[in-house]
């Protein structure tokens, strides 16, 4: 075994004599159920870069305080979690004299540190009990490839025709705790560091320059607690796929399973009722509601939606023209909160075709430019052509209207336009309200 050091067991048996053969088989099944290539460099002597990736976010979901250590108390509750039973204090301190015989810095004022948990997971495999870390893995989403599993990142959920998704109260306090696990100032919000550190255990850097565009900052452009869950109810609501994903790698699913069944990111998604049945009860349980904006171009969408987050002109003008096309925050109707998200409508000419995606949109907004005599025309056109007949709320909003007003080349006004549709009356967006929130 020491000349081809990719052998994992040698047992001399005999079918003969029935020799070692029920060790034969326990040690096949180990070989299969439990490998230890996958984990174990034998030439380098070292953790493959894979276990050691894994096992590094497996660390951190487990450092519930954030500190860079795992004290006593959160090594025993992944002692519980990954195992089923507690340890002694006797067993920890074992624990610790063993990692820190082998690993100088493996211990730090008597807690465990990255470098120790990496090494005692090392000692385990070295010693031939390579099936505690792979019951550590499992334990937290991986199968034999040391990649999440498929099931694990994104379990079958049914969303049926006219339901939207949302946070569940689960996810919600969830992702709340997350928040205030990594603002270690306490400031109510992300620095970027911070914002990195909690997005670490992703395989995708933190929210993008241009996502963060779509939510509330504070004046540094770190993202506030508020902007923080605007933004995944946002993507719970377009790309729940991407939510699900986000948070079995952030450790939603962890030390949620039963008796009966396993712990699932699904349980962090709440289905909506459908759309229609709300409209006839004329009610709804909804939390995250989606705007359509449409307009022509240079009818200032940008400004608009932008002042939805606080950001003024120069905010709105500095997102330049491949901003995101969504922005969200939180609206108060009447005494409770919900959540708006305005989706920009990326259409040149009023013959570009809409999506069904954005025909179901909850409310549309049709923005026209006072001073340009053309931009009414825009709007009225896509109405007639896909709003006109529904049961979508419509309103149409005027922008610029400090500027001169010039008749629009529309066979009726915007105001008469409202009138023979049954439409509220234009709305007038002034320079006093860019930048102030709903």
């Amino acid at each position: 075994m020491e000349r081809w050091p990719e052998v994992e067991t040698c047992v001399e048996c005999s079918a003969k004599t029935m020799k070692n053969v029920s060790e034969i088989f326990f040690y096949a099944q180990k070989a299969v159920v439990h490998p230890t290539r996958p984990l174990y460099d034998a030439d380098e002597k070292r953790l493959t870069d894979k276990t050691r990736k894994a096992l590094i976010r497996v660390f951190k979901i487990c450092d519930r305080d954030n500190d860079g250590y795992l004290n006593d108390s959160e090594l025993n509750e992944f002692q519980k979690l990954c195992f089923g039973i507690p340890l002694t204090s006797a067993a920890i301190e074992d624990v610790k004299r063993a990692v820190s015989d082998g690993c100088p810095d493996g211990i730090v004022d008597g807690a465990l540190s990255l470098p120790g948990f990496l090494y005692l997971n090392l000692l385990f495999i070295e010693r031939g009990r390579h099936e505690t870390t792979w019951t550590v893995l499992r334990k937290f989403g991986y199968e034999s490839n040391l990649k999440l599993g498929e099931d694990y990142l994104y379990p079958r959920i049914h969303v049926p025709v006219g339901c939207s998704t949302e946070l569940s109260p689960e996810g919600i306090q969830f992702l709340s705790a997350l928040f205030e696990k990594h603002d270690e100032d306490k400031d109510q919000c992300l620095s970027p560091c911070e914002l990195a550190n909690l997005f670490s255990v992703c395989p995708t850097a933190a929210l993008s320059r241009e996502i963060l565009s779509a939510v509330e900052t504070n004046q540094r452009g770190w993202i506030t607690y508020a902007g923080y869950m605007a933004y995944w109810n946002m993507t719970t609501l377009i790309n729940v796929s991407q939510t699900m994903e986000q948070l079995a790698y952030l450790g939603f699913a962890v030390g949620r399973s039963t008796q009966t069944r396993a712990g699932s990111v699904a349980d962090a998604i709440k289905i909506t009722r459908e759309r229609k049945i709300d409209l006839n009860e004329r009610g709804t349980s909804r939390r995250v509601f989606q705007c359509l904006v449409v307009g022509a171009k240079d009818t200032g969408k940008s400004v608009f939606m932008q002042s939805l987050v606080g950001r003024g002109l120069l905010d709105a003008m500095h997102t330049g023209r491949r901003h995101y096309p969504y922005v969200i925050n939180r609206v108060k109707v009447k005494e409770e909160y919900k959540y708006l998200l305005l989706r920009e409508v990326d259409v040149l000419q009023p013959q570009d075709v809409l999506s069904s995606a954005e025909t179901a949109a909850d409310v549309v907004a049709f923005l026209y430019d006072v001073s340009n005599p053309d931009s009414f025309a825009f709007c009225a056109t896509i109405y007639q052509k896909y709003f006109y007949r529904t049961r979508t709320p419509c309103v149409i909003i005027a922008t610029k209207v400090e500027r001169e007003e010039v008749e629009q080349r529309w066979e009726v006004t915007p105001e008469e336009f409202c009138r023979q549709h049954e439409l509220p009356r234009p709305i007038k967006f002034t320079d006093a309200q860019v930048g102030l929130t709903a």
